[in-house]
């Protein structure tokens, strides 16, 4: 199974969540729920976690999370560990609870929390468990409206600051924001998410790319990172292969076939097709230059120009 790409950094945002095993509940009392929300209370604690939204469905969770140290990994350790170890205890089982590896997107918060925030506590209204979303108990929204009095741990100062500096008059203008949605078909604001994993501007991701994915390692267990990184066509490869290598032919056509194999994103099948051979054609000659580099200073010195003419880099 490819694995999530994962981008943690010191401030950063994310939506998290994560779905039982075969879609089965994995909150099947108030106590169930209870726990849950006192291990987010003590990542707060321990990992330095800020909790600003969170609820609790009966087979997922959702939390909008901020982690000032970096450690989003960490976090969730704690957090779908230590809900699972009571929650297979308390049931003398053994086994996963959750469904594979939770899901995290990275937020542009500045853009997106606000409407995140009320996506999250409209999603027992959606899911038809409550008329409103102040009648659903387990989730943030109580503490945002002042129903429940709001525990310490919980981080709601972020998302009302953004009607009002006065907390009445925001918690007032975000009930307004919330409930005007309310029997309305709203928009899931994921559907503009970036390679699976960055909801945020154009301005945003290439921020994010620059930053923190520069060591990252472009292979087949992690295909969403391949999307942050233009790639060149196949057309423009060949042009820029025979500005370099003219002389002889069969060099050009096999150096061609390398350059395109080892960074043009296309499939063995479609790269085959352009140059009219098969795809263990593509291969076999991809192998070939690759050792020919090794022995041929001159033809390695051709490829580095190559790649300069590509404004690539190997990520």
């Amino acid at each position: 199974m490819a694995r999530p790409l994962r981008i943690e950094y010191e401030g950063a945002y994310y939506h998290v969540t994560s779905r039982g095993n075969e879609r089965k509940k994995i909150f099947k009392s108030d106590r169930d729920r209870e726990k849950f929300i006192d291990y987010l209370k003590s990542a707060t604690e321990r990992y330095s976690a800020v909790i600003h939204v969170y609820c609790l469905m009966d087979n997922h969770y959702h939390l909008l999370i901020q982690t000032p140290a970096g450690n989003l990994s960490q976090i969730m350790r704690h957090i779908n560990g230590a809900y699972t170890t009571y929650y297979n205890i308390k049931r003398k089982r053994c086994g996963h609870l959750l469904q594979g590896r939770y899901k995290a997107i990275l937020i542009e918060a500045d853009a997106y929390a606000l409407e995140l925030s009320r996506y999250i506590h409209l999603n027992p209204v959606r899911a038809g468990m409550s008329e409103t979303p102040e009648g659903y108990k387990w989730t943030s929204y109580q503490s945002y409206i002042n129903i429940n009095k709001k525990p310490e741990w919980l981080y709601a100062d972020f998302i009302l600051g953004l009607f009002s500096g006065r907390a009445p008059e925001a918690r007032k203008q975000y009930r307004k924001f919330v409930e005007s949605m309310v029997g309305m078909e709203i928009e899931s604001p994921f559907q503009n998410i970036f390679a699976s994993t960055i909801l945020g501007s154009s301005d945003f991701i290439n921020e994010i790319s620059s930053k923190y994915l520069g060591n990252k390692k472009s292979d087949r267990d992690l295909p969403d990172l391949k999307m942050f990184y233009d790639k060149p066509d196949i057309r423009w490869i060949t042009e820029c292969v025979e500005k370099e290598i003219d002389e002889d032919p069969i060099l050009l056509k096999r150096v061609q076939l390398y350059i395109c194999h080892q960074y043009s994103g296309q499939k063995l099948k479609d790269i085959g097709q352009h140059f009219g051979i098969g795809e263990s054609g593509v291969s076999q000659a991809s192998r070939r230059v690759a050792k020919q580099i090794e022995k041929d200073k001159k033809l390695g010195k051709k490829i580095e120009r190559i790649h300069s003419r590509l404004k690539l880099s190997r990520v």
